[in-house]
C-alpha cells in the first residue's frame, strides 16, 4: 500500500478469516475465527494475566497488586456513587466491563507493526459495542422488572407531571430509554475508529511526503509525524475516558432500574 502511493485509512478495520477457517460455517453461517476473535481472546487473556497476578493479598502490596486494588477499589466508589444502595453487588459486572474495554482500547494503540503485528482494536466495531451495550441494557431491563414489576414505567413519568401531560411525556421518555444502548454503543464505536483513522491518514502524510522527495519530508513528514505523537498520546488519555463512560453510564442506567427516580 505504501509503494503505490495509497493508504487506505479503512482497510486497518477489515474483519478477515484467520488459521484457514474462512469455510467453516454451521447452519448456512459463517463462523470463522476472525482476527477481531483473536484479539478478543488476547484482550481476555491480558485481562486475566493482569488479574491473577494482583492478587496475590500480600500484607504488604507490591506495584502490581496495588494497581489491581486500585481499579477494584475505582469502580467499588464508582458503583456505590452512582447506583447507590444495592450498588457493590453490580461491581463484578461493572469491573469486568471497564477492564475489558480499557484493555481493549489500549492493545489496539501498541506499535506492534514494526514487528510485523498488527493490533485490531474490536471496538472499532459497532457490533462489538453494540452487544455490550445490549448486554447492560438488557440487565437494565431484568433489573428493573423483577425488582418494580408494571411500576417500572413509572420511570418514564417525571414525579409531579400533570395527568394531561402524561400522554405526551410517557412515550417521548420511553423512546429516550430506548435509544440508551445505541447511543451507549455508538459513542464508543464513533472514538475509537476517529482516532484511529486520523492516524492512520497522518501516517500516509509521513510516508507520502518522504517518498516524495527530503524536502517534502521535512516540511510535511516531520509536522505530520509529531502530530502523530500527540494524537497517540491523546487517544491513550480517550481509551481511559471511553471505558470510564461506559462503565458510568451503565451504572447510572443500573441506579434507574434501581430506584426508579
Amino acid at each position: 500500500m505504501a509503494e503505490s502511493g495509497k493508504i487506505d485509512p479503512m482497510h486497518q478495520f477489515a474483519i478477515e478469516p484467520m488459521f484457514g477457517t474462512d469455510h467453516l460455517a454451521i447452519g448456512g453461517y459463517n463462523i470463522a475465527f476472525t482476527n477481531s476473535a483473536l484479539w478478543m481472546v488476547i484482550t481476555v487473556v491480558v485481562l486475566w494475566v493482569f488479574m491473577l497476578g494482583g492478587m496475590k493479598r500480600e500484607l504488604v502490596p507490591g506495584r502490581w497488586q496495588a494497581a489491581v486494588e486500585s481499579m477494584t477499589g475505582f469502580i467499588a466508589k464508582l458503583t456505590d456513587e452512582n447506583i447507590g444502595k444495592g450498588g457493590r453487588k453490580y461491581v463484578p459486572y461493572i469491573f469486568s466491563l471497564f477492564m475489558f474495554i480499557l484493555f481493549a482500547n489500549l492493545l489496539g494503540l501498541l506499535p506492534l507493526g514494526v514487528i510485523g503485528l498488527h493490533p485490531f482494536t474490536f471496538t472499532s466495531h459497532f457490533t462489538v459495542t453494540g452487544v455490550l451495550a445490549i448486554l447492560s441494557f438488557s440487565i437494565v431491563l431484568i433489573v428493573g422488572f423483577f425488582k418494580h414489576g408494571i411500576k417500572f414505567f413509572s420511570l418514564f413519568i417525571p414525579h409531579g407531571t400533570p395527568l394531561p401531560m402524561v400522554l405526551v411525556i410517557f412515550p417521548i421518555e420511553l423512546v429516550s430509554f430506548l435509544f440508551r444502548p445505541f447511543s451507549l454503543g455508538l459513542r464508543l464505536f464513533v472514538a475509537m475508529i476517529a482516532g484511529h483513522i486520523l492516524l492512520k491518514v497522518l501516517a500516509g502524510f509521513v510516508i507520502n511526503s518522504a517518498n516524495a522527495s527530503p524536502l517534502w519530508g521535512g516540511v510535511v513528514g516531520i509536522p505530520s509525524f509529531a502530530l502523530m505523537i500527540g494524537v497517540s498520546a491523546l487517544e491513550v488519555l480517550v481509551a481511559g475516558i471511553q471505558a470510564y463512560v461506559f462503565a458510568l453510564l451503565t451504572s447510572l442506567y443500573i441506579h434507574d432500574a434501581e430506584h426508579l427516580h
